[in-house]
């Protein structure tokens, strides 16, 4: 029988993958925006166990909202990213911290 503490555990170790992924990968826009998502699924995750757990569909309702929201991020980001693409030729964020109007 899996408890509320492995999905717990799970989640915290999906947040950490997530952690770890932004703090080593500073580089590429990408890999971040998709540690980014990696965190708000951890989190979710978390949001369903508690739910499920506590016999509460306020949890599961509120995940539906948090997915919608990331899916619209998602999409914009990747517009954003192939507006600069297009226009610097790379997605380094080295390469894209200077701002030119």
């Amino acid at each position: 029988m899996i408890s509320l503490g492995h999905y717990l555990a799970l989640g915290a170790v999906l947040f950490c993958i997530a952690l770890a992924g932004i703090f080593i990968n500073r580089k590429n826009v990408i890999i971040l925006l998709m540690a980014i998502e990696l965190m708000l699924l951890a989190v979710n995750i978390n949001f369903v166990a508690f739910s499920t757990f506590l016999g509460d569909a306020a949890g599961q309702i509120f995940v539906f909202f948090i997915l919608t929201v990331a899916a619209a991020e998602s999409a914009i980001g990747l517009a954003i990213l192939v507006v600069l693409f297009r226009n610097r030729a790379t997605i380094n964020v080295e390469d894209l911290d200077s701002m030119k109007g």
